[in-house]
């Protein structure tokens, strides 16, 4: 299985699509990601990566064997949080449990670390995705704490977990 990451291009649309199209997928992910997702969709949300600010906004399509298979991205904060970012990600179903996730996030973390300013990525993860907080920690990222009633989600309050890693 060759893993690797790469800049988004128009083409990747229909595996965008066909990747991020599930319920169990955008169960774990913030609100605004359509369902069901078309083409448009991931045409849309493709031209946005293309076009958004180079020192702020860093995205990338996951592949396996040249396949687009997820997404995952880094989002500089503002303000007194200028060189602290924010990553998010997710594979498709199919996908998960084979360690792909983890290598990636460690590569895009090497990325920004080498290549940026930024000195602390952060994740958020849903505290019941159990499975996301385990990529986070086996990528190197510390548990710092449980966000109580931080999100709404499905009408559901939740509590999110805090992860980081320090440059």
């Amino acid at each position: 299985m060759n893993i690797s990451i790469r800049e988004w291009k128009i083409e990747d649309a229909e595996q965008l699509r066909n990747s991020i199209n599930n319920k169990r997928i955008l169960e774990n992910l913030r609100d605004g990601i359509p369902y069901p997702y078309t083409i448009e969709n991931a045409k849309e949300f493709i031209k946005q990566t293309l076009n958004a600010p180079k020192d702020s906004s860093y995205s990338w399509a996951i592949l396996v064997d040249n396949k687009v298979i997820g997404s995952i991205g880094v989002f500089r904060k503002d303000n007194i949080h200028y060189r602290t970012a924010e990553i998010g990600y997710y594979i498709a179903e199919e996908y998960w449990g084979n360690g792909i996730m983890t290598k990636v996030i460690k590569e895009v973390c090497n990325y920004i670390f080498n290549k940026t300013d930024i000195i602390r990525i952060f994740a958020e993860p849903f505290a019941y995705n159990v499975a996301s907080c385990k990529v986070l920690e086996k990528a190197g990222f510390e548990f710092e704490g449980t966000l109580r009633n931080n999100a709404i989600k499905n009408n559901k309050i939740l509590d999110m977990k805090m992860y980081s890693i320090i440059k």
